[in-house]
């Protein structure tokens, strides 16, 4: 193909490294009102009385807004399409409050220096309450997180706030019991992953301003513009038509921006004041009030026979929604369809969770959106059963592997995987890592040993049944192409991927177009960035849009230069007779033509498409981890990682050899080194970055990428998707090389050298 498959640089490659990139803050007129906000210093409290007399006393505080001042509609802050399977339990000000950093009061003044001042002298009498802190004594706690009677959901997702359950999820095919008591082999553990922080370079930032029509401008580092027009107008109580949403450039995202956190406050001083605000978010509220991925407990159980079929798997979990059930229910369930399908041969599996409120903050979007936390128990419990069995780890999952054209349990009726090059991917990571040339464990030094650990992964391609992608391109007056989108480039280069895709179809240079993208007033409605969607359901989308638009410059042509359509030949700029006329015209020559009113015919040549998936192919991975354990310490150093992904076909090689990495990176600080710590009444000790441990190059070993491309039938292309797959190995692959280096059975993230020394010890 002339643009599929090809290596192009990011379209804002030399715009981003010159530092002219605009991001929020970079619009940000110097009259803005600046907000602060007054959090809450409790875990769990009831507002009694708020002074603020003295903050309104000093020069230059425009305003200080309480609970008593907000719109009293609940609402949820999930970016998902509606209706949200989130709960509505959120307001702008509430108030109780529920975790240690919530909103208590917006300060609005001319400068931060000043706002931070009235910050200060603002009094707060609190009625504090004891707070559910832990998730196997939150059901039915003597606190009730959520005892509002307004507290909402769109339908039925198995919530009881009264208990303190925000969200409930089982299914069960088969029978448990008896088919693992036919098994020759089972395994059980518990094991916890801790809620992660997504980190994102810039932090929350929104700039609001009252525009000429008298409507709300939203300036907002956001993944999802139009799900959060749509938030805001509901927690506003005006029209979603009186507010447009404006993406700029986003430094990060990771899902933490597919939750609604600063837009809200900012949004509502606007409103209120009808003047220009801006607020943004101190590293230090980027981590402790926004939201992490859910903490979560699991226990799991395999059974097989003795010919290494798995028959049984058991996963329930306990999951911690946090203060707000701020997509809760879908990041649980997602993991379902992401994790057992990987093993298809047995007879019975269990999918459980009740996910809880407590006075933590709340649980929302992370790269991997569910997946990961549900392949970390799995692929560490297949790894302990192929070692309970003798068994290759690799030619355990092997025996087990779904195939293409195959069914699962947790499938729907006629769901089957429909494309995957699996075991060719497997077979490129067991060559690149020589897993069968040599010890899965062995001996470095005198106080070090070496192992090799492995897992699998898949994921999903999109919201199959929910979310649809609009994408329209328009042939401009100067010849030259426009592509309008909603979906929001966080740094992946989803700009660069949409516009080889669309000029695959026109057949011109990408430098013939330009892509505009994430303004709710100009752009094609889009769900935004999230469920590794872009290229699939945008993707695809940005291909018919090209076809349509295609097929009516080659009419337009043929109108043009009197031939029939199928004697045109047109290559995205130039359009040629093959009837033996030798005519050319070109589409800088033909588009001048189609805005004057000749023969009263005026047109825009404009090509749009709308498309959404009945399902969500999951590409695949396999993780291959080698480590250093130091025996007297405990201290885990990863040497290599092998990965090799089958994302179908690949638009952009260089791109996605570096979505991999970064994968595997985030990946490989949530098994190491990124740890949560809570104190003793709530309050989050690891909520800066001298506390909160992200890895850098430097401790993160060597990466290796490959790929095998498989081809999707309902991709454009063949495509499928790679954003999230990619995180989803590292964990439970880092764990199996710690057991096998040297048989200590970790079973909490991060795997930090005091758990694993205390592993090695019980050992």
């Amino acid at each position: 193909m002339k643009h599929v498959g090809k290596s192009y640089k990011k379209v804002d490659a030399k715009t981003i490294l010159s530092g002219r990139a605009a991001y929020t803050e970079d619009f940000v007129p110097s009259n803005a009102l600046v907000i602060k906000i007054l959090r809450s210093p409790h875990a769990m409290a009831k507002i009694v009385d708020i002074n603020y007399s003295a903050a309104l006393k000093i020069p230059g505080v425009e305003a200080v807004f309480t609970y008593k001042d907000v719109p009293q509609n609940r609402f949820t802050l999930a970016g998902q399409t509606y209706p949200e399977p989130s709960a509505y339990d959120s307001l702008i000000l509430d108030q109780i409050v529920r975790y240690v950093g919530d909103a208590v009061a917006i300060i609005v003044a001319k400068d931060e220096r000043t706002a931070m001042q009235a910050r200060d002298v603002i009094k707060v009498q609190y009625e504090v309450m004891e707070p559910v802190l832990d998730i196997h004594t939150a059901i039915d706690h003597p606190t009730v997180v959520h005892p509002e009677d307004n507290l909402t959901y769109n339908f039925p997702v198995g919530g009881d706030p009264k208990r303190n359950i925000a969200c409930s999820y089982s299914r069960v095919v088969g029978d448990i019991e008896a088919e693992l008591k036919a098994c020759d082999y089972v395994v059980e553990g518990t094991y916890f992953d801790q809620a992660t922080i997504q980190s994102a370079m810039e932090t929350f930032r929104t700039y609001c301003y009252i525009d000429q029509f008298d409507r709300l401008v939203c300036t907002s580092s956001t993944q999802i513009p139009f799900h959060l027009r749509r938030h805001l107008a509901r927690a506003l109580d005006i029209p979603a038509t009186r507010i447009r949403v404006i993406k700029p450039r986003i430094g990060g995202g990771f899902g933490s921006k597919q939750t609604a956190c600063s837009e809200m406050l900012c949004a509502f001083v606007t409103w209120k004041l009808k003047k220009p605000a801006v607020l943004i978010y101190t590293r230090h509220e980027a981590n402790n009030c926004s939201t992490s991925r859910h903490a979560r407990e699991w226990n799991i159980r395999l059974g097989a026979t003795k010919d290494g079929i798995i028959q049984v798997i058991d996963m329930v979990a306990l999951s911690d929604a946090g203060a707000y059930g701020t997509h809760a229910f879908t990041t649980f369930t997602a993991g379902e369809h992401k994790s057992v399908p990987l093993y298809n041969k047995g007879k019975a599996v269990r999918y459980a969770s009740n996910v809880v409120y407590t006075n933590h903050m709340a649980g929302g979007a992370f790269r991997g959106y569910g997946a990961t936390e549900a392949l970390w128990p799995l692929e560490c419990a297949v790894t302990k059963l192929a070692k309970k069995m003798g068994m290759d780890e690799i030619e355990l999952r092997l025996k087990n592997l779904i195939n293409v054209g195959e069914t699962s349990l947790v499938y729907e009726p006629g769901e089957v995987l429909e494309s995957g090059l699996l075991k060719e991917a497997i077979a490129k990571a067991k060559k690149m890592a020589r897993w069968d040339e040599r010890p899965h464990s062995w001996q470095i030094d005198e106080t070090h040993r070496g192992g090799l650990g492995v897992a699998l992964a898949f994921q999903g391609s999109g919201v199959a049944k929910f979310d649809v992608a609009s994408v329209e391109i328009k042939l401009q007056d100067d010849g030259n192409y426009t592509l309008y989108t909603g979906s929001t480039d966080m740094g992946t280069g989803s700009n660069t991927i949409l516009m080889q895709m669309a000029c695959e179809v026109l057949g011109c240079p990408l430098s013939h177009m330009t892509c505009y993208e994430a303004d709710t007033d100009v752009v094609p409605f889009d769900p935004g960035s999230y469920a590794s969607s872009t290229t699939y359901v945008t993707g695809t989308a940005a291909k018919m849009a090209a076809e349509d638009l295609r097929s009516k410059i080659v009419k337009t042509f043929a109108t043009y230069m009197e031939v029939a359509e199928d004697a045109i030949d047109f290559d995205g700029v130039t359009a040629r007779t093959t009837d033996g006329s030798n005519k050319q015209m070109t589409t800088a020559e033909l588009a001048p033509k189609l805005i004057v009113n000749l023969n009263h015919q005026p047109q825009q040549l404009i090509g749009f498409a709308t498309w959404g998936s009945h399902t969500s192919p999951p590409p695949f991975m396999v993780g291959i981890a080698e480590v250093s354990v130091d025996m007297e310490t405990g201290q885990v150093e990863p040497l290599d990682f092998y990965g090799v992904v089958d994302c179908g076909t690949i638009v952009n090689p260089t791109l996605a050899k570096v979505q991999a990495e970064g994968g595997i990176v985030q990946g490989l600080g949530m098994a190491l080194y990124e740890e949560i710590r809570y104190s003793e009444n709530g309050r989050l000790e690891t909520n800066n970055f001298m506390t909160y441990k992200i890895p850098t190059r430097q401790d993160t070993g060597r990466i290796h990428v490959d790929f095998v491309e498989s081809h999707e039938p309902t991709g454009a292309f063949g495509v499928k998707s790679i954003g999230e797959v990619v995180i989803n190995t590292s964990c439970p692959a880092v764990q199996g090389a710690i057991l096998n280096a040297c048989e200590a059975d970790v079973n909490t993230l991060p795997m930090i050298s005091e758990t694993v020394f205390k592993a090695m010890q019980k050992k």
